[in-house]
């Protein structure tokens, strides 16, 4: 996908919680599978697609299948599995599925047995994905307002920021306040210093690094859409990546030789 594609996806997300009764076709499932083996093989998670994941919830309704976002007990992998899960969920989405972030309401136990991780593998939580009505269901509805917040601004993210935000950050600031967040708790916390962006969560080993993952895909999209490339690194710095400008320096005129 191309990163405009990425940014269509990210303006029309939402979370569905209702699925048609008719279950993924295989096509898709192959390509869902695929797309997590890729990112198994890209990193040092271990993404399990479960075709049927209907035995593992009571509040869903429908057929759906799941991602689950399975790695090893580290900060790294509870940001890989936001930020590459995010890339998962905003494919999907591109292309007229529904999906929904999930860490809480599902049998974790019982998907835990059923995975048969090997040791030092944690499960983290799972990504719901099936086709869905374009418009949500009066029970999503319902759930939307009983569990979601005012969604907060992206001024009130920075703890500090030294001079005005420059728009490519703005503008990627804004597709933070899109990403899909635990009850919009939005916890993910910025800082703007010496022309650097970094960011970080208050409670580093939780649920919480998965909003910081998500937020950094989000962010690293609308950068590069107004012309900023660059990654985030293990400290939480946005690198940008600025092409080196190697010149000889200008020469003065001198006097010829006589």
């Amino acid at each position: 996908m191309t990163n405009a594609e990425y940014i269509k996806a990210i303006d029309i997300r939402t979370s569905r919680r209702t699925y048609r009764t008719s279950s993924l076709s295989k096509e898709i499932m192959q390509v869902i599978s695929e797309m997590t083996e890729y990112v198994n093989e890209q990193t040092d998670l271990d993404l399990k697609f479960i075709e049927d994941g209907t035995p593992y919830f009571t509040l869903f309704s429908g057929k759906f299948s799941l991602v689950a976002l399975c790695g090893p007990d580290t900060e790294l992998a509870r940001i890989h599995c936001g930020y590459y899960g995010e890339t998962i969920v905003l494919q999907c989405v591109y292309h007229g599925l529904g999906t929904c972030w999930v860490t809480g309401t599902y049998n974790e136990n019982k998907l835990y047995n059923d995975l048969k991780l090997p040791k030092g593998m944690r499960l983290y939580g799972v990504i719901t994905i099936g086709n869905v009505k374009p418009d949500k269901s009066f029970k999503e509805k319902m759930m939307y307002n009983a569990t979601h917040k005012t969604s907060k601004p992206y001024q009130k993210m920075y703890e500090f920021c030294d001079e005005k935000l420059p728009e490519p950050y703005v503008y990627a600031m804004k597709l933070v306040e899109k990403a899909p967040s635990a009850t919009n708790r939005r916890c993910v916390i910025f800082r703007y210093e010496n022309g650097m962006i970094s960011a970080k969560v208050d409670a580093p080993y939780s649920d919480k690094s998965i909003d910081f993952g998500i937020s950094q895909l989000h962010f690293q999209l609308g950068a590069q859409a107004k012309g900023i490339k660059g990654e985030w690194n293990i400290k939480g710095e946005f690198i940008t990546h600025q092409q080196k400008v190697i010149k000889f320096p200008e020469q003065q005129e001198e006097d010829s030789d006589e």
